[in-house]
């Protein structure tokens, strides 16, 4: 797209492309438009927060795609996306995300499953007769 500008988020496994535009407030993930992708109200709130905290609400046109993880993590990846843009657009953004902490990469990932164990620190049930 021109004149955009292309940032990406992670969170767990998932990953997010996103795409943004002067606009009217439009927000597709996946082509779909992201109240039919996102059932939550708590999805909503985490993709839209670094808008209302910058007050740009409808003044982007946002696409997305977004693959990997479920929906939570889907939700924080593009919300750290998101938070990338605005910073890209106007470098004043940047105080108001990092105060709320939009900026920072969640470095938590699941844990490895370990041979002996039925996960990575569950052991089997252990049977003295």
């Amino acid at each position: 797209m021109k004149n955009s500008i292309h940032t990406i988020g992670r969170r767990k496994t998932a990953v997010a492309r996103m795409y943004m535009r002067i606009g009217k407030g439009l927000i597709k993930v996946n082509n779909i438009y992201y109240k039919k992708y996102f059932t939550t109200n708590l999805a909503f709130h985490k993709i839209s927060r670094p808008l209302i905290l910058t007050e740009t609400k409808n003044k982007f046109d946002i696409y997305i795609k977004v693959s990997g993880g479920g929906i939570n993590s889907q939700a924080e990846a593009i919300s750290l996306a998101l938070s990338r843009a605005l910073c890209k657009f106007d470098i004043n953004n940047k105080p108001f995300l990092k105060e709320n902490n939009l900026l920072t990469r969640d470095p938590r990932m699941v844990e490895r499953k370990k041979y002996g164990k039925k996960k990575s620190r569950k052991k089997f049930q252990f049977s003295k007769r």
